[in-house]
């Protein structure tokens, strides 16, 4: 009873939301791959619109009988259960809402080896949502390549074609951009050491790992909207490489060669750059080899928000 010896409106809204949420974290405990804070910042503005719509009940409600006793505050009650039935829903009908979240625990394991059918030189195009890639050397093949995904991503499309003794090589993963939770997506892709190789990767976040010491590279573009990326160039090198590295936000890490010439420029927008091992001249980067040696590495990096390192081995 309150104060005025008036019977005050007793609201349901409160507890119902905290056992909503309380039942949320339990299911990340029992499958930590489902992420219930997703669900919250995504859906969190329907607890605003359903408890608005219960007080506008219970104001009509009054209105209408105003002679009718006070408790329960039915209208708030009603939209509170609104708000739990549209999560079970999205959470036990929505295949598309689980899949987005990473609550979808199967991954795909797919292979594909390429071999150079005659050609003597190749130009590579990835393009990459989200996810790791690791790139190596070593192939007998042109390409050995292995593909891990969550089903939440497609699978890989690999196309080659030769024509006039070059080889064209596609690999491409349509649609899907952002995933959240345990969602995995990791190319690991092994490269020929003797056949020459034109090189442009496309992400749009994630992490990539690049060893090119045993990929006899003549050009590299590589392109990240946001992530983390290792770029390894040392190594021996018989012809010139050129390689333009641009981030968007986050970390480029480049090893370049003591014994090969580099000449690097490197630039950030709102970040720091860290030179180990290069001489500062003009608006370059060079290192001792540096016009002495056979072949050159000519360097341009340029990141938007973050750090970028260029390191000599």
């Amino acid at each position: 009873m309150a104060q005025d010896g008036n019977a005050r409106h007793v609201s349901l809204v409160g507890p119902i939301i905290l056992i909503t949420i309380g039942a949320l974290f339990l299911l990340h405990n029992w499958r930590p791959d489902f992420e219930p804070w997703q669900i919250l910042a995504t859906y969190w503005p329907l607890i605003l619109i359903f408890i608005g719509l219960g007080k506008i009940w219970d104001n009509m409600q009054r209105s209408r009988n105003p002679n009718a006793p006070p408790g329960t505050s039915l209208g708030g009650t009603i939209v509170a259960l609104a708000v739990v039935f549209v999560l079970v829903a999205l959470l036990w009908h929505g295949r598309s809402f689980t899949r987005h979240y990473g609550w979808d625990r199967g991954t795909k394991h797919t292979t594909r080896v390429i071999e150079p059918q005659r050609a003597k030189s190749a130009n590579a195009w990835l393009d990459m949502s989200a996810g790791q890639l690791n790139i190596n050397g070593g192939s007998p093949n042109f390409l050995d390549a292995d593909f891990t995904y969550s089903s939440s991503y497609d699978e890989p499309r690999v196309d080659y074609s030769v024509a006039n003794g070059v080889g064209d090589l596609h690999i491409k993963q349509e649609g899907n951009s952002v995933h959240f939770g345990n969602s995995r997506n990791e190319w690991n892709l092994r490269f020929s050491s003797d056949m020459p190789l034109d090189l442009i990767v496309n992400m749009g976040a994630g992490q990539g790992n690049l060893h090119f010491q045993e990929v006899p590279l003549t050009d590299l573009k590589l392109n990240i909207g946001a992530g983390e990326v290792n770029v390894d160039l040392t190594g021996d090198r018989k012809t010139d490489l050129t390689a333009e590295i641009e981030g968007g936000v986050g970390h480029a890490s480049i090893r370049l060669p003591k014994n090969v010439g580099v000449e690097a420029r490197a630039s950030g927008g709102i970040g720091s750059i860290d030179v180990r091992g290069l001489t500062h001249d003009g608006d370059r980067y060079t290192n001792e080899a540096f016009g002495k040696s056979k072949a050159t590495i000519h360097l341009k990096v340029e990141g938007g928000i973050g750090q970028i390192e260029l390191i000599e081995e």
